[in-house]
C-alpha cells in the first residue's frame, strides 16, 4: 500500500495545470482554502500542519527532549511541528533537545532536525528495525501517524487497508513505544471503528477521538489519541 499523496498547493497557478472536471474543483477548493494560505505563509509544507498545531495545543503531546516517529511523513508538515516543538533541532539552547524520525513510501525533502526514511514501507518488518535502531535508545515516547493508503474509490476497501495500517503501527508502539507513551493515529470513520478503539483501550489507559478544526467537515478523518501506554 501507498501513503496518501498530500497535495500541497503553494506555487501551482491553474493556467499551469490541465485539469479534469474533478480537478477544476480540487483546485478551486484550494485556492478558497484558509488553511493553505495560512501554510503557505508561515512555511508550513502541507495545511496538515494546523491539525497537530491544534491537538498539540489542546493536548500537550510534544515536549521538548522526546523522541517522535512520524508515520506518513511526507511531505514533512507534521514533522515541522514535531521538530519545533520537541526542539529537535536544539534551537533553544535551554531546552533539552528531541529527537524526530519520520518514515513515508514516498520521499520526503530533507527537514534540518527530522531523519528521514524514504521509500520504505511501515508493513516491512525491517523498515520497523531501522525505524528502532534510529531512535536514542531505541525508543519513542510520541508516535505520530497521518498515514493513509491510496484511495481505490472503494470505501470498504480502503478503510480495511487504512485498518491493516493502523495495526501495524500499534505493533511498532508495542516494540519501541515507553510506558507512558502517546500515539495519534488517523482513522476513516465507519464499521472499523470499533475494533480499532477497542485494541487501543486494551493498550492505553486513555482514548479520545478528535476531530481538529482543519478536518474538512466533509471528510469521514477523525484521529485517535491514546495516551499513557501500558507496556507489558
Amino acid at each position: 500500500m501507498i501513503s496518501r499523496v498530500r497535495y500541497c498547493l503553494f506555487h501551482t497557478t491553474a493556467e499551469q495545470l490541465k485539469k479534469t472536471a474533478a480537478e477544476q474543483r480540487w483546485l478551486s477548493r484550494q485556492l478558497r482554502d484558509s488553511y493553505v494560505k495560512s501554510a503557505r505563509q508561515q512555511n508550513y509544507r502541507c495545511r496538515s500542519a494546523f491539525k497537530l498545531l491544534e491537538i498539540d495545543e489542546k493536548h500537550g503531546i510534544l515536549k521538548p527532549g522526546i523522541s517522535v516517529i512520524d508515520c506518513g511523513a511526507a511531505p514533512g508538515a507534521w514533522s515541522q511541528v514535531a521538530v519545533d516543538r520537541v526542539n529537535a533541532t536544539g534551537f533553544d539552547p535551554e531546552a533539552p533537545v528531541g529527537f524526530v524520525v519520520g518514515v513515508d513510501r514516498l520521499h520526503i525533502p530533507p527537514l534540518d532536525g527530522a531523519v528521514f526514511l524514504p521509500h520504505s514501507d511501515l508493513l516491512d518488518p525491517a523498515v520497523q528495525a531501522r525505524i528502532q535502531e534510529s531512535l536514542p535508545a531505541g525508543e519513542a515516547q510520541v508516535i505520530l501517524s497521518d498515514v493513509a493508503p491510496n484511495a481505490s474509490g472503494i470505501r470498504e476497501l480502503d478503510q480495511q487497508r487504512l485498518t491493516e495500517l493502523c495495526l501495524c503501527i500499534l505493533g511498532l508502539a508495542q516494540r519501541v513505544l515507553r510506558p507512558g507513551g502517546t500515539l495519534l493515529c488517523k482513522f476513516w470513520d465507519g464499521t472499523n471503528r470499533g475494533l480499532l478503539q477497542n485494541r487501543l483501550t486494551d493498550l492505553f489507559r486513555e482514548v479520545k477521538t478528535l476531530k481538529p478544526a482543519a478536518s474538512r467537515k466533509e471528510s469521514s478523518e477523525i484521529y485517535f489519541l491514546a495516551k499513557n501506554y501500558r507496556k507489558s
